[in-house]
């Protein structure tokens, strides 16, 4: 415990709690990284990869749709195995882990819904369709929601946790729905792109896997941030409870004149 509150960046003292950011040599790195990932995808991505024969120019939203949708699995993943540890563990860390990863996963996810209308246009016509993937992925997307909402519940601690710990292991279940659901049901989405015959020439599917670097460097960096700021919080609130403690003890003080205990 007294590790990670020095990783975290921050000390309780007498006068409350102090600060010093969630910054570290590990996030700097990842930073970095991310930045030079995301100018290498889009240097690929728009100039070096050329248009698909069918789509044309609109296929180079596939070099971030895809990857974005797959780093919302990789959250909500994290979520569900965090989630698993608490239930067994009653840790405070696996659970701050697991609304961190969530929170990232669901933006990642509203990312993955709008570059998927806006492919939806030049290639369907329409910026919507009811169809099987996009109707399932926007249930796993309202489902996360509902989960981060449980999260923020006027509860006891341990039992809102372990509320929103089930929760996200069932919300896991859509995942599942929402990957194969171009498989169980026809409709305007197309199959899976990548399989044991990938029809991606050398240069397309570089692109594609350079965005998805590019995309799970973020998300590691925005996981570790969001993660130290949850714990931040957490310490916080145990510094009030201690405070709120010491003066109701201070309440049940002797009183001087009387004798009696106030």
């Amino acid at each position: 415990m007294t590790d990670t509150k020095l990783e975290i960046g921050h000390e309780l003292s007498s006068g409350g709690l102090t600060t010093t950011g969630t910054g570290s040599k590990v996030t700097k790195v990842l930073g970095v990284a991310a930045l030079v990932a995301i100018g290498l995808q889009l240097l690929f991505g728009l100039y070096y990869s050329g248009p698909e024969v069918v789509q044309g120019e609109a296929v180079r939203l596939f070099y971030v749709h895809v990857p974005s949708v797959l780093t919302a699995y990789l959250g909500f993943g994290i979520t569900l195995v965090a989630s698993i540890i608490y239930l067994r563990k009653g840790s405070q860390f696996w659970d701050l882990v697991a609304g961190s990863a969530a929170e990232i996963a669901v933006l990642f996810c509203a990312f993955t819904l709008f570059t998927g209308a806006v492919w939806g246009k030049p290639t369907w016509g329409v910026y919507w369709q009811w169809d099987p993937r996009l109707t399932s992925t926007t249930v796993m997307f309202v489902m996360y929601l509902g989960y981060l909402a449980v999260r923020r519940l006027d509860l006891e601690p341990r039992v809102r946790s372990r509320r929103a710990a089930v929760l996200g292991i069932v919300s896991f279940l859509n995942v599942i729905i929402v990957h194969y659901s171009v498989d169980w049901w026809r409709g305007l989405h197309q199959q899976a792109t990548f399989g044991v015959d990938t029809k991606l020439d050398g240069l397309m599917l570089f692109s594609f896997f350079l965005g998805l670097v590019a995309f799970t460097v973020v998300f590691a960096w925005l996981l570790i941030h969001r993660f130290r700021v949850s714990w931040l919080e957490h310490q916080l609130r145990l510094a009030r409870l201690d405070e709120a403690l010491v003066e109701r003890r201070a309440e049940g003080t002797i009183d001087g004149t009387t004798g009696a205990i106030s």
